[in-house]
Formats: C-alpha cells, sequence, structure tokens
C-alpha cells in the first residue's frame, strides 16, 4: 500500500477512504484535506498515473480494481494520463492553507499539475 500513516482509521476503512480520495482527485483535479491525508493521497494518485499512462492490459485491469468510478478510470486513461505523458514524476502539488477552525488540524489544497 501507499505509506505507512494509519490515519487513525483501521486498515479497510484506510483503504476504502484513499480509494475515494483518489478518484474525487481525479474526477474534479483538487482536494482539501488535512496534510497527512493529502500526502497519502499523493502518494496513490501518482500510482495510478503512472499505471495510466502505460497502455498494457495489466495496467490498466490495475486502475480499474483501484478508482472506484468507471468513467474516472476511463477519464485518467484518455485525458488524464497522456497530458503526463513527458513527464516522469510530480503530477500533483500539495498547498497548506492553515489550520482548521474547528480541531486546528492543519489543512492543505491537493491538486493536479
Amino acid at each position: 500500500m501507499a505509506g505507512s500513516r494509519k490515519l487513525g482509521r483501521a486498515s479497510d476503512h484506510r483503504k476504502a477512504m484513499l480509494r475515494a480520495m483518489v478518484t474525487y482527485l481525479l474526477e474534479n483535479g483538487r482536494i482539501e484535506t488535512t496534510v497527512y491525508r493529502a500526502k497519502e493521497v499523493r502518494s496513490m494518485a501518482e500510482k495510478m498515473i503512472t499505471l495510466g499512462k502505460d497502455s498494457s492490459l495489466h495496467c490498466k485491469r490495475q486502475v480499474f480494481s483501484y478508482i472506484t468510478k468507471e468513467t474516472v478510470a476511463k477519464k485518467l486513461m484518455d485525458e488524464i494520463a497522456p497530458q503526463y505523458a513527458e513527464r516522469n514524476g510530480g503530477y500533483t502539488r500539495i498547498t497548506k492553507i492553515g489550520p482548521r477552525r474547528g480541531d486546528a488540524a492543519e489543512m492543505a489544497v491537493i491538486e493536479l499539475v
């Protein structure tokens, strides 16, 4: 899996949350979340984009098994991955935006470059 951050969740809940966040990031282009979640999402999103750049059947099946919406997986293969064909990584940017009002958790915006 991605990193070693547990994010205060059980493993199955954590994996489902990361899959949903990566899907939402690829669908909309940006997410506002905590810094630690953004770092985990960045790791998996970059892996998915790298897999999307490869046109082999194995890579396509890996992407379709991780991304929760079929339309987003197709968008990754057809639109997003070709944009980064010349790039060797660094597909996302994390920008810190300050503490959250309720619990002062450090917030960040993660977006596709």
